[in-house]
Parts: C-alpha cells; structure tokens; sequence
C-alpha cells in the first residue's frame, strides 16, 4: 500500500521540479524524500521516475500516478476542511488577482483570510487577467480575482463588485467643454489603453468597437499605475477607476472628460475550477464577496472603519 506521505512527495517533486525543492516544502530531508519515492515504485513494482534525466522527469507510469495522488490529495484536503475547525487548516491558498485589486482591498481580504484560517499560507500572484486565467486552467491557483471578460466552461465565476472607470486627462489638455463629447470627438485625440491581456482592457475594447469607432491614435500599457502617470503625464486621455483616484481629480491633477455615451462600469467575479470547489475555497471566497470594494487605496479594515465614522459625523461628503 502507500501513504499520503509518499503520494505528497511524488506531487511536490512532480510539482516544483526537483527532490531538493519537495524536501523544502515538506520540511524534511531530500534522502527522506528519495526514500518515500522508491517506497512507491516498490509498492507497484514499476519506476515513477526517470533515472537516466538529469532532472526529476516522470515516466508514463509516474504521470499516471500523480493524476491518482493529485485527486486523492484533493480529497483528503476537502475531508480535513470539512471536518476540521477553520483555526487549525494548515494548507497554501494560491489566489490571483488584478493590479487593481492589490491597489485597493486586497488588504482587507487577507487580514481577514488570516484572521478565519490563521495556519493558511497565502500565497498571492498579481499578474494579467489573461495570464491569471490560464494560471487557473493549468491548476497553478486555487482562485484568482479578475474582472468577468471570460467565458471557460471548466471554470465558474462568482460575482463579486463592480468598477466605476471614467475618461480622465491632464487638465487642459482636451480644451475647453461645454458640453459632453461623443464617442467620435473623444477618439480623435490619443486613447491610453490596457492592452488585451487585461481584463478590464478586453471588455472596454469590445465596448469601443461596439460603438464602431477605431482611434486613429492609441498607446497601451498593461500597468495600471503606468498608466495613471501616463495620464498625468498628458499623453493621452485614459479610462482608469473613479474612486481610487478621486485625490488626484479633487487636487486638479487629472480630469474627467464626460463622454456621451458614458462608459460602462467594469463587473469583476472570483473564478475556480467547477471540480475542484472545496469548503475552504468556498469561504475564501465569500470573505472576498464581503471585502470586495474598489473605493480607496490600500484598504485596511480598521483604518477603513475610522474613515467610515469621521465621514458620518462631519456630515455629507461632496
């Protein structure tokens, strides 16, 4: 027979590449590792690995066996979280999530994923939505946070909130307004855009071209805080979030360009893989419902709580 211990040990090797980097992971010995593996291939009487590769390659045999270990982890994972109070959970979340999500709540969310799982060890990723997803689909994240610009039947979205962008520019730089300006007018001057790996990038493209028109001039940055010097800068007009940058408008840094039509706010929901949905994963991510608020930068629930009671009591905020 064979032990979890010994079916960790081929997935972390499998996993980080390496005898050396397992051993690490599971806080032990790589000879201790090395003897669990050959405890495996004796207990099937068939070799996992190929001896004669420098590196830790598997064999046919050996890939089969970590699609078994893989699922039979998972479930030992669901049962111990089923059955375990949430302060004693020791496991890694590896989750994902948006730039603009690290600016703004993700604070929040693992101030309050540590306080409910305190032995969790979060293991963030800020990268690209697009690149976030496919890490989702090669089961190198356990969920990831971006805005709903994807349709995968493998995988289920969660709703979380959603983002309020407006045109913003130095001022001065669109001229004097008197009135709000149509798409075409607005399209004449340079777009900054995030690019087609993002998220919120892929959903306004399609929103531009839906109203069938094509900048003659456009300039992409898949930064958010790039961009936002860009627009500082004067480079062109960009749709970036109202709320977190409502400082900058009200200290005359940037303006917003009212457009007619006005842009779309952007959804944004937590995506898993349908089969691998546990208990943990499912309170991770109603935490992250509760949390969810693209407002101010760097949020931090108790300083977020402080804020919320001075407003109130100086009265409407305008």
């Amino acid at each position: 027979m064979f032990s979890f211990k010994q079916l960790e040990a081929l997935y972390w090797i499998a996993t980080l590449g390496g005898f050396a980097p397992a051993a690490r992971k599971l806080n032990t010995t790589q000879s201790a590792v090395s003897k669990r593996i050959k405890e495996l291939e004796t207990s099937f009487d068939t070799p996992l690995f190929d001896r004669e590769q420098r590196q830790a390659r598997l064999t046919e045999k050996g890939e089969e066996m970590l699609l078994i270990a893989r699922r039979l982890l998972e479930q030992r994972d669901i049962a111990v979280e089923q059955f375990s109070k949430p302060e004693v959970i020791e496991r890694r979340l590896r989750i994902g999530v948006t730039e603009l999500t690290a600016m703004t709540w993700l604070p929040r969310l693992v101030r309050r994923i540590h306080q409910h799982y305190p032995r969790v060890v979060i293991e963030p990723d800020v990268d690209l939505s697009v690149h976030l997803r496919d890490k989702l689909q090669n089961d190198e994240m356990d969920a990831i946070i971006v805005p709903d610009a994807f349709t995968d039947p493998g995988l289920s979205a969660l709703p979380l909130a959603s983002v309020k962008s407006v045109w913003l520019a130095r001022p001065g730089l669109i001229g004097d307004r008197k009135r709000p300006l149509r798409m075409h007018e607005l399209a004449s001057h340079t777009i900054l855009t995030q690019g087609n790996k993002s998220g919120t990038g892929i959903i306004y493209d399609r929103w531009i071209k839906s109203q069938s028109i094509f900048p003659g001039h456009s300039l992409s940055c898949s930064s958010v805080v790039a961009l936002i010097g860009l627009t500082v800068s004067g480079m062109g007009v960009s749709y970036l979030p109202y709320k977190p940058l409502r400082p900058l408008i009200e200290s005359g840094t940037l303006e917003i360009i009212e457009t007619t039509p006005r842009l779309p706010d952007v959804p944004y929901v937590a995506l898993y893989r349908s089969e691998r949905k546990s208990s943990f994963i499912s309170s991770v991510l109603m935490l992250a419902q509760e949390c969810c608020e693209f407002s101010d930068m760097f949020q931090i629930e108790e300083l977020a709580g402080q804020q919320h009671a001075k407003k109130r009591n100086s009265g409407p905020f305008f």
